[in-house]
């Protein structure tokens, strides 16, 4: 019987940082979805164990040290077999295969456009041709829901990935083009962290 699965704030950001490399604080709460001030404790936490370290600068980035790096293969192992959910996330991982050269597809259509023949950058002056690839994109979202469900209800820390995605997607139909693949929290980033996940959850390499 599988034993029942609990978040692990300590847990979720060392996966966080070696999926998505050093993050802000702020990004760290837009990926795992936990409180400001659990974060930071659990940050120091990592600190003093020696799994991850701040970077100096401006604002408060953290990265995993080599140690955190070494750690997290076995932490991440050994939740993924307590929660009985290797098989659910080895499918899930095969259906992501399919999906995955569509949205990288859609990356090139709302980046790249063809001007007479020839591709170019898409200035996104063509209001219909933005609308287009992002309804795409919105299909593309609702086939890629299940999988996430799929995830979400073998390991929870999966359930933030669609969320994240929907609002990338609401907000660039909203106008913030930059929610499609230019900034931290865009479609794409989301999408490649989810890929990240899926393959670091599994023990696999690209």
């Amino acid at each position: 019987m599988n034993r029942p699965h609990t978040q692990d704030t300590g847990l979720l950001l060392l996966h966080a940082l070696r999926c998505a490399g050093a993050c802000s604080t702020e990004r760290l709460r837009h990926i795992t979805g936990a409180e400001a001030s659990d974060i930071e404790s659990e940050l120091i936490d990592l600190g003093v164990a020696g799994l991850a370290t701040r970077l100096s600068g401006e604002l408060p980035y953290w990265s995993l040290t080599d140690a955190g790096r070494a750690a997290h293969p076995s932490r991440i192992r050994d939740e993924l077999e307590s929660a009985g959910a290797r098989p659910v996330v080895t499918a899930a991982h095969e259906r992501f295969l399919v999906l995955n050269p569509e949205l990288l597809d859609l990356c090139r259509a709302w980046q790249l456009r063809s001007v007479d023949g020839v591709p170019s950058a898409n200035d996104h002056r063509d209001a219909a041709y933005d609308a287009q690839v992002l309804d795409r994109f919105a299909d593309l979202d609702l086939r890629a829901g299940p999988v996430i469900g799929e995830l979400a209800a073998a390991l929870p820390r999966f359930g933030r990935y669609a969320a994240r995605l929907t609002e990338a997607l609401e907000r660039a139909r909203a106008g913030e083009l930059g929610q499609v693949t230019d900034s931290t929290v865009s479609y794409h980033t989301v999408w490649a962290e989810l890929h990240e996940d899926l393959l670091a959850t599994l023990g696999l390499q690209r």
